[in-house]
């Protein structure tokens, strides 16, 4: 992928500031006057729960089988084969926070904390609060915790620095939400934790702590300098003009088609597996968007490209303090006890 010298102009070391709503409403609201047939593409994929729960039972019967390994197989192991299905398993988690496998938020959830068991990390409750969010108020300021801070931004500007904050996008992607926009923990995110810990207590007792370096590990590798997490910077990050971009390659295959993200955004409630269907329906609406055409690509653009850096991302601050509050209120409401 070569780099795109289109981007808009903006101030020196600042993000791009955009005054008007994010664009995905608009457009679905346009697609769908269009091409009303679109609707029967929503609700749940029946598929979904199956693949989830057998890449679970796959993943938990490898930790087992490396510990009998050398240690350069169990890291090759851990990067090739957990890397890419622990990230599958994100995105499944991606999947069920917009309740894509049942009708029941309730069971969406539950297969969210089991999707999380292979991961060691009880990630799956706490993502689901702040991703709706990320898709309901897109790059707002304090609210959209998907944006980098400022401080990274500054901090990792030369290609080593942008090379050592993909090594670690992970944490800075799990800690960066406690700092903008911490949440008290719910019961549903307490659920998450026991049955991780109990999970990760069975199998170092059984098979040691290799078994949970295939676990923890893949996770964190599968979610850092890896191909199939390019698309945490082919997703948002201002490659032309444009704040959406979709990727249409083969890496698909392993992230439930979360490369169509133009299509993802604007029609959450459809499924990966019929986001190719959207784009089919409604070429003229996405065939003429800018795309990302390789996510390898996107990382060494990123990492190599002095153009490239942490704020090339686009936000917005159209929120009232009031509107701000009433956010929180509601996902407090909706987060903060069991819901069947």
């Amino acid at each position: 992928m070569t780099w795109p010298k289109m981007k808009p102009q903006r101030p020196e070391n600042e993000f791009f500031w955009e005054n008007e709503s994010e664009p995905h409403a608009r457009r679905r609201k346009s697609l769908l006057e269009k091409y009303p047939e679109v609707k029967s593409l929503m609700g749940p994929c029946p598929k979904l729960k199956w693949i989830i729960i057998g890449t679970v039972v796959f993943q938990l019967c490898m930790a087992a089988y490396v510990t009998t390994l050398p240690w350069y197989v169990v890291l090759f192991l851990s990067y090739a084969v957990s890397g890419t299905l622990n990230h599958m398993m994100m995105m499944g988690i991606h999947e069920l926070s917009h309740n894509l496998a049942f009708k029941s938020p309730f069971a969406n959830k539950a297969l969210s904390i089991v999707a999380s068991l292979p991961l060691g990390l009880p990630v799956a409750i706490s993502f689901r609060r702040y991703h709706l969010e990320h898709h309901k108020y897109q790059g707002e300021d304090g609210i959209d915790v998907d944006v980098p801070t400022k401080t990274e931004a500054l901090l990792f500007r030369t290609w080593y620095g942008k090379l050592l904050w993909m090594i670690c996008q992970p944490l800075f992607y799990s800690v960066r939400p406690m700092i903008i926009r911490p949440k008290k923990l719910g019961p549903w995110e307490f659920a998450n934790i026991v049955a991780v810990l109990i999970v990760n207590f069975a199998m170092y007792t059984a098979f040691g702590p290799v078994a949970l370096f295939y676990m923890i590990g893949g996770a964190l590798l599968g979610a850092g300098l890896h191909p199939v997490a390019g698309h945490f910077l082919g997703e948002h990050l201002v490659w032309n003009q444009g704040e959406t971009y979709s990727y249409y390659g083969p890496l698909n295959l392993f992230t439930f088609n979360v490369g169509y993200h133009n299509e993802h955004h604007d029609f959450a409630n459809i499924p990966g597996s019929r986001l190719p269907e959207v784009r089919k329906i409604a070429r003229e609406y996405y065939d003429t968007l800018p795309q990302v055409t390789s996510w390898v690509g996107v990382i060494y653009d990123f990492i190599f490209n002095f153009d490239a850096r942490l704020f090339d991302r686009t936000k917005r601050d159209t929120l009232s303090p009031e509107q701000r509050d009433n956010i929180s209120l509601r996902d407090h409401k909706l987060h903060g006890e069991w819901k069947f």
